[in-house]
């Protein structure tokens, strides 16, 4: 609210306060995903899966995951390339911190979100029946 205030009354604001933000959002929605993936309760885009029951549900939920794994691996493999580049150029966010640093949990998060994704397939098998 201090930033909204300072730009609209003052022309100015807190140099900090945008990147940080920005920063902030990144890591919390990250997070978000993995605690939400790691209880099976991520958002999907649900339209075949209440025509599927039983081991046709488990395998359309398994060809998710498989697509959701190849997905996030990709964005993982760019996150990485891309903050690889941010380390090369020395770009800074605010106050000397470096914006690899901040930026460093796209490929950390969505590598673990792929294996997140491939750790689900086997434990959609359990006794012997698909769940």
């Amino acid at each position: 609210m201090a930033q909204i205030a300072l730009r609209n009354l003052f022309d100015s604001g807190i140099i900090w306060a945008d990147p940080s933000l920005r920063i902030m959002v990144l890591w919390i929605t990250l997070l978000g995903a993995l605690a939400a993936a790691r209880e099976d309760r991520h958002i999907r885009i649900d339209l075949l899966s209440h025509i599927f029951k039983g081991r046709g549900l488990a395998y359309l939920q398994a060809a998710t995951d498989l697509f959701s794994a190849a997905v996030c691996s990709l964005i993982a493999w760019h996150g990485g390339r891309f903050v690889w580049f941010e380390w090369q150029d020395g770009t800074k966010l605010f106050n000397g911190i470096p914006a690899w640093a901040g930026e460093i949990i796209i490929p950390i998060g969505f590598g673990v979100l792929t294996l997140r994704f491939l750790l689900n397939l086997p434990l959609r098998f359990r006794n012997g029946e698909w769940q």
